[in-house]
This record gives structure tokens, C-alpha cells and sequence, in this order.
């Protein structure tokens, strides 16, 4: 993932909402959002080339969501950043634990963000922070930089969701979200070492790139009545869809 949204009862009748698009590469291997053939209680799309998720959820309402960290050239871990996330929602750890044993290990992964919840509450750890932290309840946007000072793509999101939340949005407007190709001021762009047309390429809620970019958008939510959803749309090159699930836990 390079954008998520965690709403955390801040939405009606759903203690906790995942909003999150997932940018890669187009010929990375990837499978859709389905039940795990070795996790059954777990669903989410699935990366083939080295097993983890970006974006997972279990039918007991634990949820897990991690992006990469944009910060000078591209390093990778000796994990794998996906792992995180399969590990969490496959295991029985209670979030704060995880995401305190993970900070302790951060070095052992490429630079990332991470989100590890249930129905109890969420916890964040990231390769940018020396320890794990809770989330307060509200709605928290995670982009390829640190949590704060927000990146324009994560303000952005923030703002649009609070609005369709005003507007009684239904599940495919709050995906709609995803698919913003707005570009911000390139002034307010961050400096992550990769100049500056790549920096306005990157910006956006949704990118468009041939061999780059956002290949899926993801909405996933426990309700009150106990049901964890999954909705994801799919794109291939040039952001041209590619299909959609929708699937309970």
C-alpha cells in the first residue's frame, strides 16, 4: 500500500474503516482479494513473488495495512514488508503487542508504515519511529512519509472522506475516493530525493503510469453486527480497470 485511511469509530455502525490504494509495480504477480488457501478466516489480495499482503483482514476483525517509505533510493529488507501484515492477521497477537515486537525489529524489513488493529483499537509502528503508538479514535491518513507533517495525497483523502461521510456516502462512493488523479501545488510536494517530476507524478490519491502504479483500491470495515467486508477494484497499466470483489470474512 502507499495510501491508507483508518477511520476508527468514525464512521456509523462500523468501529473501524480501511481505505487504502496499493501502488506497485504492474508486472509484479499478484492475486485478488480472496479467502487464503492456508488462512481461510483471512481475506485480502495476495503478493505472489514473496507470499504477504498489503492489505488483509480475518473474520474475527483483525486488519492489517503497510506501505513502503519513500525516503532516498529504494532499499529492501531482509523480509519482506508484506509479511507484516499476513503475519498479524493469520496470528493471535494482540495489536499493541505486535506492533511493539515489530518497531523493535524494523531494522529487519525495507523502510515502512504499518497498521494493526481489531475491534478494540489500532496500533501504528513504523521504520520512522523509534516505538509503536496507539491510534486515538478519529480518522488517520498514512501516505510514504512519516505520519505528521501529512503529505498533500494523505490531507487530500482526509478531506474528501470527511465530506462523503457528510454526503451519507455508500461503500462505491468511498472507493470512488481512491481514484482522485488531482494534482496538488507542487509547491506543498515533499523532497524525497527522487526530483521533482517524479515527485508530481507520485502525488496523487490514484497514479497512472505504465509500468507504475496504483494497481488496486481497497475498502475493507467491520460492522457492528459482527461482518468484516472487503471491496477491491483492480487496475492494470495506465490505471484501466481490471475487476472488483467484494468479500465477507
Amino acid at each position: 500500500m502507499c495510501l491508507i485511511l483508518l477511520a476508527l469509530h468514525a464512521v456509523p455502525k462500523r468501529p473501524w474503516l480501511l481505505l487504502g490504494n496499493r501502488d506497485e509495480y504492474h508486472g509484479r504477480p499478484s492475486a485478488p482479494a480472496a479467502h487464503w488457501g492456508d488462512a481461510p478466516d483471512v481475506v485480502g489480495g495476495r503478493d505472489m513473488e514473496a507470499g504477504g499482503s498489503w492489505l488483509a483482514v480475518a473474520r474475527d476483525g483483525r486488519f492489517a495495512a503497510v506501505t513502503n517509505v519513500r525516503a532516498g533510493p529504494p532499499r529492501r529488507g531482509m523480509r519482506s514488508r508484506g509479511a507484516l501484515v499476513a503475519d498479524f492477521v493469520r496470528g493471535g497477537d494482540a495489536a499493541d503487542d505486535y506492533a511493539q515486537r515489530i518497531a523493535r525489529i524494523s531494522g529487519e524489513f525495507g523502510p515502512f508504515n504499518l497498521i494493526v488493529g481489531d475491534r478494540d483499537g489500532a496500533w501504528g509502528a513504523s521504520t520512522l519511529s523509534e516505538t509503536a503508538w496507539r491510534f486515538a479514535d478519529g480518522v488517520h491518513v498514512l501516505s510514504n512519509g512519516p505520519p505528521s507533517p501529512r503529505w498533500p495525497k494523505a490531507q487530500h483523502l482526509d478531506d474528501v472522506f470527511a465530506a462523503a461521510l457528510r454526503a451519507g456516502a455508500d461503500d462505491s462512493a468511498l472507493l470512488d475516493l481512491l481514484g482522485d488523479t488531482s494534482q496538488p501545488d507542487e509547491a506543498a510536494l515533499p523532497d524525497t530525493g527522487v526530483g521533482v517530476e517524479l515527485e508530481k507524478f507520485l502525488a496523487p490519491v490514484f497514479i497512472r503510469g505504465n509500468e507504475y502504479g496504483t494497481r488496486a483500491s481497497t475498502l475493507a470495515y467491520a460492522s457492528d453486527e459482527g461482518a468484516v467486508v472487503l471491496c477491491e477494484r483492480r487496475f492494470g497499466p495506465r490505471g484501466f480497470a481490471e475487476g472488483e470483489t467484494r468479500v465477507i470474512a
